[in-house]
């Protein structure tokens, strides 16, 4: 009497899992680090807009910004270390080589 291997259904799953992981890896991982940055750069933007005077740039009324204020706190010491933190040419995330 032979006994076959029956494929057992967490193995199928993971078979699933292991092939849409591929696909997103080869299509959409780019898109979403992309996406990532874009909401890095305007989520400091916005923190910019609110609470730029810690850093001595004023854009919105303080009437606007202390209203903001509750919403803004959780994230407003690494924000102030981002933006405040030496920079150099190596650092910026524009300069992929992806189109080459």
């Amino acid at each position: 009497m032979s006994m076959q291997h029956q494929p057992n259904p967490s193995d199928r799953k993971t078979l699933i899992q292991k092939v849409r992981e591929f696909m997103f890896g080869m299509m959409g991982l780019e898109f979403a680090e992309h996406a990532l940055e874009m909401r890095g750069s305007l989520e400091s933007l916005f923190m910019l807009a609110t609470v730029g005077e810690m850093i001595g740039v004023p854009i919105l009324p303080p009437y606007y910004s202390l209203r903001l204020l509750p919403y803004v706190i959780p994230q407003i010491a690494g924000w102030k270390r981002r933006v405040l933190r030496d920079r150099e040419f190596s650092d910026e995330h524009d300069y992929h080589l992806d189109g080459l």
